[in-house]
């Protein structure tokens, strides 16, 4: 078998916008991914479900997997044949012992790439308002690492450090030496009124910053009771952090919001949160597949026009429909006399991008609604076909079998439920929820999870009642669109709290 291949891939300080294009590209065709513990939720969320996936675990103070066990993994790996993924917070050759990794690959004749990566020293600083170099105050920048090899004695030079004069200092992995570093540098000869700032869990929602001097930064972290993952800045940019201060000024900054829409569904949501300063985890739950040899599919399909209304609950159906016509020979023209129907605007623009105008829309966008319009429109002899996904309930089928209308309700694909495996809900995270079936999917994702604590934001009543039934904190946008969701979830933010769902 021919050897595989590996790509160390640097996965950037966190923020899912901060991993690189080429990096995201080669993730996303991984059949193995070893990461550690530093890498992003939301990066972790774009490893493939096919993908092979392993915990290495590294993060301060604390390796699961020892280095050397690494190497072999993906030596074991890339022999196999894979496509192999190291997936390194920062950069994997700053401080990421990426060199070391390389070295078991090289003897063995494995090929590989490096993906540089953004690294912490410079990206915490930035969304803390901190430029680590500016004409007017440092005239360089020095990255020291404050965690050093196992067994060895040798010391930070400080001496040295502190002779660079008007210099920008940046110590990674150091959280724990604060106190050593801050003195080390006061007794080399350092200004003990130099700014200094301490970065915790820089470009997340839960980036913390402190601001101070060499003299005071220890004890003003343990006031705050920052920890890790951090970085230490220290020099004169550190006092321009409240002029350039922007990250928290976003309407959503410090807010994680889990957006459980099925990923291809999920864009505008997600962007428009992200673009709002939110850090955004996306845990999707599920997938669909088409039903293979769908013989009540095909029935229908070739007797067609005996159909007046067309129903559809989601794109998925209409996606599978309109492919299904084209594999069975069946001329779109078939469809000249048929009212087409869809729950809303996602469904209705997945139909007209087929060259179909939609005759009916609800307001208010759940399958009920949409069951009630046409229930009102439709002439006594009128068919109705309604595509529903199969063994769940469907609102629409379920509405249209109490009415008088002659309706036809035809599975057209599974929904498969997946489990997850890297997101951890933490309490002050809030779950959007667009409809009933995304609370049962995350309910089935989520199975460890306590729900009570769930703070959760639901688009229409019916998705409040199914969060209620887990017993999840609620709150219900105000109209049944994706813009009104995330009002609601700017003001749940805003105010920070929440009230249970009165039935």
């Amino acid at each position: 078998m021919m050897a595989g291949k590996v790509w160390l891939v640097g996965a950037g300080p966190s923020d899912p916008g901060l991993l690189t294009i080429k990096g995201k590209d080669v993730l996303e065709q991984a059949e193995v991914v070893v990461y550690d513990q530093l890498v992003g939720q939301g990066i972790l969320q774009m490893i493939p479900k096919s993908a092979k996936k392993i915990n290495v675990g590294k993060y301060s103070g604390n390796h699961t997997v020892v280095q050397e066990r690494i190497n072999e993994i993906l030596l074991e790996e890339a022999l196999e044949g894979k496509r192999v993924v190291r997936l390194k917070g920062g950069d994997p050759f700053l401080f990421g012992r990426g060199g070391e990794e390389l070295e078991l690959l090289c003897e063995h004749g494995v090929p590989y790439e490096i993906v540089p990566g953004i690294t912490s020293a410079i990206s915490v600083p930035a969304y803390a308002g901190i430029p680590v170099t500016h004409r007017d105050f440092t005239s360089s920048l020095h990255i020291i690492t404050g965690h050093r090899k196992k067994g060895c004695q040798e010391s930070i030079d400080y001496k040295s450090l502190a002779a660079l004069g008007e210099t920008t200092l940046v110590f990674l992995m150091g959280v724990a030496a604060l106190s050593d570093i801050c003195r080390g540098l006061i007794e080399a000869g350092m200004d003990q009124t130099t700014p200094a700032a301490i970065l915790e869990r820089g470009t997340s929602a839960r980036q913390r910053n402190v601001i101070a001097t060499i003299a005071t930064l220890p004890e003003e972290a343990i006031k705050q009771n920052i920890g890790t993952p951090g970085i230490i800045v220290v020099g004169k940019v550190c006092s321009l952090s409240q002029t350039f201060a922007w990250a928290e000024k976003r309407r959503l900054s410090g807010a994680r919001v889990v957006v459980t829409r099925p990923k291809d569904k999920a864009s505008t949501l997600a962007t428009k949160l992200y673009d709002l300063g939110a850090e955004v985890v996306m845990l999707s739950g599920t997938s669909t597949k088409p039903i293979a040899d769908n013989s009540q599919l095909i029935e229908v399909l070739h007797t067609i026009n005996d159909y007046k209304w067309i129903l559809f609950g989601s794109e998925v159906a209409v996606d599978i429909f309109f492919d299904s016509l084209w594999q069975q020979q069946v001329d779109i023209r078939s469809l000249w006399n048929c009212h087409f129907g869809a729950v809303g605007p996602a469904t209705r623009k997945a139909i007209e991008k087929r060259g179909i105008r939609v005759t009916y829309m609800p307001e208010k966008y759940y399958g009920t609604e949409l069951g009630k319009g046409v229930a009102a429109m439709a002439q006594s002899e009128d068919q109705v076909l309604v595509f529903i996904p199969k063994e769940t309930d469907s609102e629409l089928a379920n509405y249209l079998s109490t009415t008088n209308v002659h309706m036809k309700a035809v599975p057209v694909y599974d929904i498969i439920y997946e489990e997850n495996e890297q997101v951890c809900i933490e309490e002050a995270d809030i779950v959007t929820f667009t409809s009933a079936s995304t609370v049962r999917s995350f309910v089935k994702t989520m199975k460890d999870t306590d729900f009570h604590k769930v703070q959760a934001v639901c688009i229409g009543e019916l998705t409040a009642k199914e969060a209620a039934l887990y017993g999840m904190k609620i709150s219900v946008a105000k109209e049944a669109t994706i813009d009104s969701l995330i009002e609601r979830v700017i003001e749940i933010s805003m105010r920070g709290s929440y009230h249970r769902f009165e039935q």
